[in-house]
C-alpha cells in the first residue's frame, strides 16, 4: 500500500484493496496483500488503472469543496509545520482513512491542509481510536523519505496508556509475537508463537491501586501491538472494549470507558534537511479526567 501511495497517489485506499481482494495485483506472480513487505527486483503486475484515476478525478469533481467548517477544524488539529512536514494531534474517534462505514476521516479532510497546489500525503496510521501525533508529509518526495524513516525505525514514538492492574516491574520489555486471526466477533491480533516479532518497552509513571499509568515505546509497528501487549500481560487499556473486555468495564465508572485511554504522546522525528524535531501533546481531556478521577500523577 506504501508502494502504491508513493507510485499512484490518486489511486485511494478502498479502490487499491479491492484491485488486492480480487487477485489484480501480483508480486512475483503472486497475489499480493496490502501488508506484503516488496523488495528491490520484484515484479509488481498491476492491471491498467487509467479508468479508476479517470473515475476518481470524476467523482472529485462532483463532491462539493471542503465546508470552511472542515477546513477550520483539520487546522486547529495542527500543532507544527515546516517546509517538510505537518503535524496533527490527532483526536481519538477520528480515523486516519476511510472505509465502508467510515466518511469522516484525516484523509478525506487533507485539502484543507493543501499549500501550493499541493495536498499533504499520509506517511504512517493510528488506530482511530488512539488519540495523538500523527505525521503529514507536505511533498512526495518529503513522504518518500518519511516512510523511509518509519520503515527504518529510526522514528522514536512513545504513548501513554491508562491501564487496568499494575506491572511486576517498574519498567521493562514485553516481547510477545502477534498474528491476525478470524474470530466471531471479527479481525483481531492475537498472541502467536508463530506471529510476526513484536516488542514493547514500558515504564511506570505513577500507580494507585488497581490502576497504572505506563509510559509505552514500541520497538516495532504491528497493528494493535500495545493494546494486545498490555491486554495479554494483565494490564488492558481502560477503554479498550476490543482487548480489554468486561474487566475493564466492570472497574471503572461507566463516564470513562466510552474511549480509549491511548495516547501517541512523544515523537523525534528525523527530517530530510537532517535535523531532528521532537515533539509532545498535552493529553486528551478524557485521559486526564481519568488520571484525576484515580489519583494518577503525570
Amino acid at each position: 500500500d506504501k508502494w502504491f501511495r508513493q507510485h499512484f497517489p490518486g489511486l485511494p485506499h478502498t479502490r487499491l484493496e479491492k484491485l488486492l481482494r480480487t487477485g489484480q495485483v501480483r508480486v512475483d506472480g503472486k497475489r499480493a496483500k496490502a501488508k506484503d513487505r516488496i523488495t528491490v527486483d520484484q515484479k509488481i503486475r498491476i492491471p491498467p488503472l487509467d479508468h479508476l484515476l479517470k473515475l476518481e478525478n470524476s467523482e472529485k469533481s462532483k463532491k462539493t469543496a471542503l465546508s470552511s467548517k472542515d477546513v477550520k477544524f483539520i487546522r486547529s488539529l495542527v500543532i507544527y509545520e515546516d517546509d517538510f512536514v505537518i503535524v496533527l494531534n490527532k483526536p481519538a474517534g477520528l480515523a486516519v482513512q476511510g472505509g465502508t462505514k467510515t466518511r469522516r476521516h484525516v484523509d478525506a479532510l487533507l485539502d484543507g491542509l493543501e499549500a501550493d497546489g499541493e495536498r499533504p500525503r499520509l506517511v504512517h496510521r493510528l488506530d482511530k481510536d488512539t488519540a495523538g501525533i500523527l505525521v503529514l508529509a507536505r511533498t512526495r518526495e518529503a513522504a518518500k523519505f518519511l516512510m523511509q524513516q518509519f520503515q527504518q525505525k529510526t522514528v522514536q514514538k512513545t504513548y501513554w496508556a491508562v491501564c487496568l492492574g499494575t506491572p511486576d516491574s517498574t519498567q521493562g520489555e514485553i516481547s510477545l509475537p502477534l498474528a491476525k486471526k478470524q474470530t466471531r466477533q471479527g479481525e483481531k491480533i492475537k498472541a502467536d508463537p508463530k506471529g510476526r516479532d513484536a516488542v514493547t518497552r514500558y515504564k511506570v509513571r505513577d500507580a494507585v491501586p488497581g490502576f497504572v499509568l505506563l509510559e509505552l515505546v514500541p520497538l516495532t509497528g504491528r497493528m494493535h501491538q500495545l493494546r494486545v501487549h498490555c491486554a495479554e500481560n494483565d494490564m488492558p487499556i481502560v477503554g479498550d472494549g476490543k482487548y480489554g473486555g468486561k474487566p475493564v468495564k466492570a472497574c471503572m465508572p461507566q463516564e470513562f470507558t466510552g474511549l480509549l485511554h491511548l495516547v501517541a504522546k512523544g515523537l523525534k522525528l528525523p527530517l530530510p534537511n537532517g535535523r531532528t524535531k521532537s515533539l509532545t501533546v498535552p493529553l486528551p481531556k478524557h485521559i486526564q479526567e481519568t488520571l484525576n478521577h484515580l489519583g494518577l500523577n503525570t
